[in-house]
């Protein structure tokens, strides 16, 4: 299943212990853990996956690459963000938890990700 997100100049990818994509327009600096905003992805492409026990996200920024892997949530059922957690917490916006990346993970490339016209490529597997 692949969607994609886009750049916003208020992504800060401080926050230690998750990383979240948002169907939301705008931030703020408070969303510490978003890495993609205008997300389009589908609930319904995303439902398939909740059968399986771990899941794989790749995320694609020009010419860099970080995957994350995590256990999946089969509770997921959010419409508009798209969570993953490092720790054991569920909800149902939270598709991945015992993730083995976070939004820290994503400093690297900070400058790309504050760029609002910068795409980024997400696929779930």
């Amino acid at each position: 299943m692949k969607f994609t997100a886009y750049g916003h100049p208020n992504i800060r990818s401080t926050h230690k212990n998750t990383l979240e994509f948002t169907k939301d327009l705008h931030l703020t600096v408070k969303g510490d853990c978003i890495i993609g905003v205008k997300a389009d992805f589908a609930l319904e492409k995303i439902k398939p996956l909740l059968k399986k026990n771990k899941i794989k996200i790749i995320v694609k920024v020009e010419d860099q690459t970080v995957i994350c892997n995590a256990n999946i949530n089969k509770d997921f059922c959010s419409e508009h963000e798209i969570v993953i957690r490092r720790s054991n917490f569920l909800s149902d916006r939270t598709l991945g938890i015992k993730a083995d990346k976070v939004a820290t993970d994503f400093l690297h490339i900070i400058n790309k990700l504050q760029n609002p016209n910068q795409k980024i490529l997400v696929e779930i597997i």
